[in-house]
């Protein structure tokens, strides 16, 4: 299993990939404000390439339930500079956008993205897929019902896992019509966007159903509402949610999962890789 980034062809058929979370945002659901200062998102990114992280996913508004959106310009003022930065001091580490917008996705590449990593797998802004196209970037697609601002409320399926993965198949297939190299595209079910808890367990059950696809599957349940509600305790603090995102990465690692979106990298590296060396002993 491979991916294209700007001509960089990763192997993850043994090995998955970390993708530090760098939200330079002053209302992420976890971690709003701790990093929305330039010194101290940088500081953040940092650490967590001395971590590990193979991927820093840097964004500029949060995605959390009930959000509201932000303005072009106010995103790119929160990330260019971070983008920038990290690409000059970190030349070899993969940069990740987390936008669904094209304007930000097109500045974030000249700064030194090597992904893009969309919400609404390109549906969000018409011109995302021409910036795509010019680009020769990865593309996380990930499935979303509705937007942040509308996403919890009441989302109904009838089987999450065969509508999600025909989802997927769809944006899929969309881009390989409009030339996008298939080897550039990875999905993500998109936990917690869209889902109840339910449905979120499918996709966990299920996940490895989305191996069909033939793309490298992208997860984020770092800290996630769902972690609280599985261990019966829904006040509890994102903070004490690392070590069950710990154990659930091993899980998805077995059930086929690539590309692991996390904020405690350290030990979430520890996991993947242990998991991988049970995997593969002979």
């Amino acid at each position: 299993m491979f991916w294209n980034l700007q001509n960089r062809l990763l192997d993850l058929s043994q090995s998955g990939l970390l993708m530090g979370i760098l939200n330079i945002t002053p209302d992420s659901f976890s971690d709003g404000g701790l990093y929305f200062d330039s010194q101290k998102a940088f500081a953040h990114a940092r650490q967590m390439i001395v971590e590990g992280a193979d991927i820093l996913d840097v964004g500029g508004e949060s995605s959390r339930p009930g959000s509201d959106p932000v303005s072009v310009t106010e995103e790119l003022r929160r990330v260019i500079p971070t983008i920038e930065r990290i690409r000059t001091e970190y030349p070899d580490v993969l940069i990740s956008i987390d936008t669904y917008k094209a304007e930000t996705a097109r500045q974030a590449i000249r700064a030194g993205a090597n992904i893009i990593n969309d919400i609404s797998a390109l549906r969000a802004d018409p011109e995302m897929l021409g910036v795509l196209k010019e680009s020769d970037a990865g593309v996380v697609l990930m499935h979303m019902r509705g937007t942040p601002k509308t996403m919890q409320l009441n989302p109904i399926y009838q089987d999450p896992v065969a509508e999600i993965y025909a989802f997927l198949r769809q944006r899929r297939d969309l881009l390989a019509e409009n030339g996008v190299d298939p080897s550039r595209i990875a999905i993500d079910p998109g936990f917690g966007f869209g889902k109840r808890l339910e449905d979120n367990l499918a996709l966990l059950r299920r996940l490895d159903h989305f191996i069909g696809l033939g793309h490298p599957i992208a997860v984020g349940v770092s800290r996630k509402s769902m972690i609280a509600s599985l261990l019966g305790n829904r006040s509890l603090p994102e903070h004490e949610r690392n070590w069950p995102t710990v154990g659930l990465t091993s899980l998805m690692r077995e059930r086929g999962a690539r590309i692991f979106r996390v904020h405690d990298v350290k030990a979430n590296r520890q996991s993947l890789r242990m998991t991988e060396a049970i995997l593969s002993y002979e």
